[in-house]
């Protein structure tokens, strides 16, 4: 990196923190604090929400499951604009009606304070790990790319962070998250727009589509029922449609974003805003990915694109097999340049058929390649990621990319890690201070002294997220991880949610038992999966944690004498 690198993603970090710090300091109520106010307009919720979710691992890992495996993600998000809907007819008014600080305040009113309490964990478990992987994910992959130490990148994230959502909190979040967003975008339309113009002369972006589709990467929709497939039609409609309802309707990092809103009206105006946008965003990215694909297939690369891994495996006795490797890798490339000369000018099915068959060549060298890296790592024990993908897009960027552009689009993941974490750490302290400290240990104190110590415990939840970020280990592709992270949990969540909207005659004891029964069997059907003895891609742990928890409900009320709790909240 030069200076003028440095001077862009200095300035760009540090004007984000100074003008959420100086714009919105100085909340003396719970509603300044948590809510913002009530300030908020349509479209700084729309981006605030979708800042939220579109994590440093969104453009980090993104990219790198295009490259690697095309278009077909995007199916993840097919339930996105189902779900805003629903959340919109359902969630909101009720939240706007009963005018609650937290999305957990409602499971009081329908059932007791035990239900909220649990859900209200259940929450505060999955998301404190979340906002220590997003500060994790691009740490780990500059630290290994840049040289940078890990630990010193994780400390820097976090404390950026803490200090605007600590003086700000909610308020602060969706200001800084609109400087975020802009950086985001303008970042990448940059890097799409260079990719472009690096290609050869005669390869338009037509041409550069014709290429990814002959390698099979154009092939968005899957209408298979295959569980070994975790991306299809189906599991993005109907896992991604319960994923995106607990994550937009029942996730407190989302629904404090919206219930900052002036009115209702502006509250689901802004859902649906991000419910057009965000499969249009995510299908961009993918896009970039693609063309990421495209300048590779004339360009070298990498054998395995993690540094750290390429050295651990060139300084063992399996460097000699992974020479060897590499130089296969440049025998495919330079027979592929002159398949692609012949098909950018004259395409047919042998060339697309010989240009198919290299590129598949290419990723079983790039499969071996991975299987001595783990040998080599295993060796010297040591914990090496041979997964790639997330580590494709910082290696384009750092190699290809001129001089200032680097710095920018260094700034664009810093920022969407600061940008996602802020919401997640305000909404951390929120449902502790709320839900938990407020209402089970200290319940009449001041509207100041509530506010201090959501402010105490948004500096304990940063600080936490730091120490995850410091001693974990990446076992998953990033843009994964997360989303694996948030399935085990949101289906049971979400559940309780629809049988506190929907189901009135359900009482609170047979609730929070089938919650705790729920939460068990999800975590043993995850961890069935991961040992391949049953076939369950995450994406359905939505579906059926919610169905679960609802059905043991019903079970559990026929077979007990009916509690006698009020439900006075939605009836």
């Amino acid at each position: 990196m030069e200076l003028i690198d440095w001077l862009i993603l200095s300035f760009t970090l540090i004007g984000i923190v100074v003008y959420g710090t100086l714009k919105t300091r100085g909340s003396k109520s719970v509603k300044d604090y948590v809510r913002g106010g009530n300030q908020a307009k349509w479209w700084t919720i729309g981006l605030s929400v979708m800042a939220t979710q579109a994590s440093a691992i969104t453009f980090l890992s993104t990219p790198g499951q295009a490259f690697h495996d095309g278009l077909g993600f995007v199916q993840f998000y097919f339930g996105v604009p189902i779900a805003m809907v629903i959340i919109c007819m359902v969630f909101i008014p009720i939240y706007h009606k009963l005018k609650v600080y937290t999305a957990y305040e409602i499971l009081e009113g329908r059932f007791d304070v035990k239900t909220r309490s649990l859900t209200a964990t259940f929450f505060l478990m999955q998301r404190g790990i979340a906002a220590g992987i997003t500060i994790y994910a691009p740490a780990i992959i500059l630290s290994a790319v840049l040289g940078w130490n890990l630990n010193i990148l994780n400390i820097i994230i976090g404390l950026l962070v803490i200090i605007y959502t600590v003086s700000g909190g909610t308020r602060a979040v969706s200001v800084t998250q609109k400087q975020q967003m802009a950086v985001i975008f303008t970042g990448m339309f940059i890097a799409f727009f260079a990719i472009l113009h690096f290609l050869p002369e005669d390869i338009t972006f037509q041409k550069a589509m014709d290429i990814a589709a002959a390698n099979g990467k154009m092939n968005i929709l899957d209408y298979s029922f295959d569980l070994d497939n975790r991306y299809t039609m189906w599991s993005g409609l109907i896992g991604g449609t319960f994923l995106a309802l607990s994550y937009f309707g029942a996730d407190q990092s989302q629904v404090q974003r919206y219930l900052s809103g002036r009115s209702m009206k502006e509250m689901q105006m802004g859902m649906i805003f991000n419910g057009l946008m965000k499969v249009p965003m995510q299908f961009f990215i993918l896009l970039v990915g693609i063309m990421v694909f495209v300048f590779y297939q004339f360009n070298l690369s990498p054998l395995n694109f993690n540094p750290s891994a390429d050295k651990v495996v060139k300084e063992s006795i399996y460097a000699e097999e992974y020479l060897d490797l590499e130089k296969e890798q440049i025998a495919i490339f330079q027979q592929r340049q002159e398949t692609l000369t012949e098909y950018a000018t004259s395409p047919s099915n042998s060339l697309k058929e010989e240009l198919v068959t290299l590129n598949l060549k290419e990723r079983q060298a790039r499969d071996n390649a991975k299987n001595l890296i783990d040998k080599a790592a295993k060796d010297k024990l040591l914990d090496v990621e041979t997964n790639d993908k997330d580590y494709v897009f910082i290696h384009f960027i750092l190699n290809n990319m001129p001089r200032g552009i680097i710095g920018l689009l260094l700034a664009v993941i810093l920022s969407a890690a600061m940008s996602s974490t802020a919401s997640e750490l305000n909404a951390l302290a929120s449902t502790t201070a709320l839900d938990i400290y407020r209402r089970n240990y200290v319940p009449n104190q001041t509207q100041q002294h509530y506010v201090r110590m959501t402010k105490w415990f948004t500096f304990g939840w940063g600080i936490l997220a730091i120490i995850v970020a410091c001693v974990a280990y990446l076992a998953e592709n990033l843009i994964e991880l997360v989303n694996i992270i948030g399935s085990v949990f949101y289906g049971n969540i979400l559940g309780i949610f629809l049988l506190a909207f929907f189901f009135k005659k359900i009482k609170a004891n047979p609730v929070f038992v089938s919650a705790i029964i729920t939460q068990i069997m999800l975590f043993t059907l995850f961890i069935l999966e991961q040992y391949e003895i049953i076939k369950l891609p995450y994406l359905w742990l939505n579906f059926v944690g919610c169905v679960i928890v609802i059905v043991l409900a019903h079970v559990l009320q026929a077979i007990k004498k009916p509690d006698n709790l009020k439900s006075p909240g939605l009836e």
